[in-house]
C-alpha cells in the first residue's frame, strides 16, 4: 500500500477539523484506559509480568535465527510449509501462488495487520480471488474501502451510525424499516452475512500473534471467534506473520498473553486464544488439510545490533497508541500508512525509512505515557528521538528547524550566554505582553501560535528562581 506518511501534517489538520472524527476518538478512547488501569490493578504482579514479558523478547532476538529455524523444523515435522519471504512483494507472490494451486476464488482473513503491511487483499483482487474480511471492524473497513485506523481497533474511528450506514449502502436488500439499536445488532447482522462465506472459502488466512519455536504452533487471540473459523473450515490455512513473532516456548507465550490482553483490552484473557499445530491429523474433527506460513522480514532484519532492536519486542497491544494524546487528537489514518501511534513512529521509519516517515517520530509530547504502559517496556520516546537525530544528520528537515537548533545550541554550548540570553527574552516578552495576557501570534513563533496562544511570560526564568529559592533553603 501506497505511504501517505510525508502528509501527516495535513492529514492531521483535516483529522482535527473532522467533527465525527473527534466523535469517535472521544467515545472510544476513555473505555481502553478506565479497562486497561483495572486489569492492572487486580493484577499485583504485573510490574513484575512485564520484566518478564521483557526478557523473553530481548533473548529471543539475542538468538532470532536459532529460534525461526527450530520453529521452521517444527512446522514441517508437523506437516506444514514455511515460507522465507525477505519482502513485501515476496510475500504476496507466495500467497498468491499457494492460492492458485488450491483453486481458490474465495479467501477468508481473520484480522491480520502484517496482511496491510504485505498489501495481500488488493493483490488477490487484481488476480481474480476474492477477499472476505471475517472481524467485525475489518469487515466495515473493507466495505467502506479504507486501511485500520488502529492495530486492534480497526474502525476505532467511526461512530455507530457511521457502521448503520456503511451496512446500509452494501447491504441493499436490508429492510429499510430495521434499526440497529446497538453494537450487538450490527454483529448479528455481519454473522449472518459472512456463514455462507466461511462455509465457501477455500483458503483461510490469519495473523499470528505468537509463533511458538518449541512447537511449530501459531497463537492468535481475537474476541469473535472469527480467526478459528477462519483456520479451521477451509483446506487451506495461511498464517502470515513478521520474524519478530517467534517465541522459544509454550511458558514463554502464556507469559506474554497474560501481559497482552490486559494491556490491550483490559481483559483477563481474549475471549479465543487459539494454537494451531500443522494440519489436521488422524482423528481431528477439523482442522485445514495444508498448513503454511509465510514469514516476512521487510527490513526487520536490518534493525538487529541497531539502536532500534528494542522495538522489535512490540507484541501489538496498542496500550501506546491508547495513551497517546498525539494519535487521541488525529486518530490513525493521520499517520499514513499501517503502523499508527508511537508504536507506528518508531517501526514505520524502520520500514519504509526516515526519509519517507520523518514526521511521525516529531509527532510526539514525549509526555512518556506510551513507555509507561507498553507490557513489554519499549523505551519509544528514546527510539523517536534517534530518529530525530538520523532525520537531523541526513539534513531532511526544513531549513529553519536546522537554523533555530544551530541557534539554540549555540547558546546552550555557553551557558553565561543562555542565562542571559533567557533573562532578556523572558524580560521583553513579559514587558511586551503586560497588557495581553497571551500572544495570538509572534514573530518565530508561528509553529505555536497557529494552533494555541503563548501565554505571557510570568516572573523570573526557571534558572533564576531555582537559585532564589536554594538561597532562601540555605539561609534558614
Amino acid at each position: 500500500m501506497n505511504s501517505t506518511s510525508p502528509q501527516f501534517k495535513e492529514n492531521a489538520r483535516k483529522a482535527m477539523a473532522d467533527a465525527g472524527l473527534q466523535k469517535a476518538l472521544g467515545t472510544a478512547k476513555g473505555a481502553f484506559l478506565q479497562r486497561r488501569a483495572n486489569a492492572v490493578a487486580n493484577l499485583p504482579e504485573f510490574e513484575q509480568l512485564r520484566n518478564t514479558a521483557r526478557d523473553i523478547k530481548n533473548h529471543t532476538l539475542a538468538n532470532l535465527d536459532f529460534y525461526l529455524e527450530k520453529f521452521a523444523e517444527n512446522v514441517e515435522r508437523a506437516g506444514g510449509h514455511v515460507h522465507w519471504c525477505s519482502t513485501a512483494e515476496e510475500a504476496r507472490a507466495t500467497v498468491l501462488e499457494i492460492c492458485r494451486k488450491a483453486n481458490a476464488k474465495t479467501v477468508t482473513k481473520g484480522k491480520s495487520i502484517i496482511s496491510e503491511e504485505m498489501g495481500i487483499n488488493h493483490h488477490l483482487e487484481e488476480h481474480g480471488i476474492t477477499p472476505v474480511e471475517t472481524d467485525l471492524g475489518e469487515y466495515i473497513i473493507q466495505l467502506r474501502g479504507e486501511i485500520p485506523s488502529h492495530i486492534i481497533a480497526p474502525a476505532f474511528h467511526l461512530n455507530r451510525e457511521d457502521w448503520e450506514a456503511d451496512f446500509r449502502r452494501a447491504h441493499t436488500d436490508l429492510d429499510p424499516d430495521r434499526v440497529f439499536h446497538e453494537r450487538r445488532d450490527i454483529l448479528t447482522e455481519a454473522r449472518t452475512r459472512l456463514r455462507q462465506k466461511f462455509l465457501a472459502a477455500d483458503v483461510g488466512i490469519t495473523g499470528a500473534n505468537f509463533l511458538i519455536a518449541e512447537t511449530g504452533s501459531s497463537v492468535i487471540v481475537t474476541n469473535e471467534g472469527n480467526g478459528d473459523l477462519t483456520q479451521t473450515l477451509p483446506r487451506v490455512h495461511i498464517a502470515l506473520a513478521s520474524i519478530e513473532k517467534v517465541v522459544p516456548t509454550l511458558e514463554d507465550a502464556t507469559s506474554l498473553l497474560r501481559v497482552l490482553a490486559r494491556s490491550a483490552t483490559g481483559q483477563d484473557f481474549s475471549v479465543y486464544t487459539t494454537f494451531s499445530t500443522g494440519v489436521r491429523r488422524k482423528g481431528d474433527l477439523d482442522g485445514p488439510e495444508e498448513y503454511h506460513v509465510v514469514l516476512l522480514d521487510n527490513g526487520r532484519s536490518n534493525m538487529i545490533g541497531t539502536e532500534f532492536q528494542e522495538m522489535l519486542r512490540c507484541i501489538r497491544c496498542a496500550a501506546c497508541m491508547n495513551h497517546c494524546p498525539v494519535y487521541g487528537t488525529t486518530g490513525g489514518h493521520a499517520y499514513g500508512w499501517v503502523y499508527p501511534g508511537p508504536m507506528g513512529s518508531v517501526l514505520t521509519p524502520s520500514l519504509i525509512g526516515v526519509k519517507e516517515a520523518g514526521h511521525l517520530p516529531n509527532a510526539s509530547t514525549f509526555c512518556g505515557r506510551c513507555e509507561s504502559v507498553c507490557p513489554v517496556k519499549i523505551p519509544l520516546p528514546k527510539l523517536m528521538r534517534h530518529w530525530r537525530e538520523r532525520e537531523f544528520e541526513r539534513h531532511l528537515q526544513p531549513s529553519g528547524v536546522r537554523t533555530g537548533l544551530g541557534v539554540w545550541a549555540w547558546f546552550a554550548k555557553r551557558p553565561g550566554m543562555y542565562r542571559l540570553a533567557s533573562r532578556w527574552g523572558i524580560g521583553a516578552l513579559g514587558w511586551l505582553g503586560r497588557k495581553k495576557g497571551a500572544f495570538r501570534s509572534l514573530p518565530l513563533a508561528g509553529g505555536w501560535t497557529e494552533g494555541r496562544d503563548l501565554p505571557v511570560p510570568q516572573g523570573r526564568t526557571f534558572m533564576d528562581e531555582y537559585a532564589k529559592r536554594q538561597r532562601a533553603g540555605a539561609g534558614r
